[in-house]
């Protein structure tokens, strides 16, 4: 009997709900992204704007 499968990651998680923050694609992590990084995105640079906006103040990221 073949049936369909879902398959795991080595922790036991599902790949399809994981989600890349890279290329925001689905099924895997940016560390394995294969697409280039995404240093000039309007996205991506507006989050590091934020990040060290609040380093800045004193603000206790989680």
């Amino acid at each position: 009997m073949v049936g369909a499968r879902v398959e795991e990651n080595a922790v036991g998680q599902n790949g399809n709900l994981i989600r890349c923050y890279n290329c925001r694609g689905v099924g895997h992590y940016a560390r394995n992204c294969t697409v280039r990084p995404r240093r000039n995105d309007a996205a991506y640079l507006q989050t590091q704007l934020l990040i060290a906006q609040k380093e800045e103040a004193g603000i206790q990221l989680q």
